[in-house]
């Protein structure tokens, strides 16, 4: 895992970075696990765009990841480590005794022809998943369920990790990555280690083309639209808006918007 850079060959090539792709064991994904990804370029059923500044980009398959590891007992090894254009963590490819291929989220450090184990009695060993009921302490875990059979759902992408910090009867207490402090069933299913490929944050796109290529769309300041497009719209020159910045339905910016009664009572410390 490593950084590249370019010489400047151009102005798009001055300060562009680039995935050494060292790691990469194979460009040809498993087949099987296959399957078509459409676009929607930011649409719902009826047409309507409701996720703004999305569309084009690449074309893609969808890579199936085991988020569940509910294959338990059963000894694989790390047939391949793969680049998946769905996410910013690589993937692993693992081959089980009976013949069986999955994909999974690949942690740091994890490399062909490492055995990997899910289930009860694990080793703690970094790629295995087992219940956080069976970590120690201090143990840096990701792709954690939320409930027990449901499949991963925290701490997938690049780089990411969370900390099992105590144990209770029923619970037990996880701090993220952002710093918030959680409980979690210890029913719940997480596998031990770092998600790869933690330079990733570190990647300098260099033109905005490359960002097109990833199916994202310019987005435009508010303060450049017109009043009946924004409320910070308008103005004589260049005007800096005249209230708080605000979205285009004038909605302030920074107002919190989380209202889940319901686990209100799991989170211990907020992230701020």
């Amino acid at each position: 895992m490593g950084i590249k850079k370019y010489k400047p060959t151009s102005p798009g090539r001055r300060f562009q970075t680039a995935h050494e792709f060292s790691e990469i064991t194979t460009d040809v994904p498993y087949k099987p696990l296959l399957s078509p990804l459409k676009k929607t370029g930011g649409r719902n059923n009826t047409g309507t765009v409701t996720a703004w500044h999305r569309g084009g980009g690449s074309r893609r398959a969808y890579r199936m990841i085991d988020f569940k590891r509910n294959k338990t007992g059963i000894r694989s090894v790390v047939e391949t480590i793969e680049y998946d254009p769905n996410r910013s963590a690589r993937i692993a490819l693992l081959k089980y005794r009976d013949g069986e291929r999955r994909y999974i989220v690949a942690p740091v450090g994890l490399q062909v022809g490492d055995e990997v184990f899910s289930g009860r009695g694990s080793e703690i060993k970094t790629g295995n998943a087992l219940p956080l009921s069976d970590m120690p302490l201090g143990t840096f875990i990701h792709n954690i369920e939320l409930r027990p059979g449901e499949g991963a759902k925290l701490v997938r992408s690049a780089g990411s990790s969370a900390q099992l910090i105590a144990k209770e009867s029923r619970n037990v207490q996880i701090k993220l990555a952002s710093g918030e402090v959680r409980f979690i069933q210890s029913e719940c299913m997480a596998t031990i280690g770092q998600v790869s490929n933690p330079d990733h944050e570190n990647i300098s796109y260099g033109k905005a083309g490359r960002i097109r290529w990833s199916g994202k769309r310019p987005h435009v300041r508010g303060v450049a639209m017109n009043p009946v497009d924004h409320p910070l719209g308008g103005g004589e020159g260049k005007a800096s808006g005249g209230r708080p910045a605000c979205s285009p339905w004038g909605k302030p910016e920074g107002v919190k918007t989380r209202h889940n009664k319901r686990t209100d009572r799991l989170i211990i410390k907020r992230r701020k």
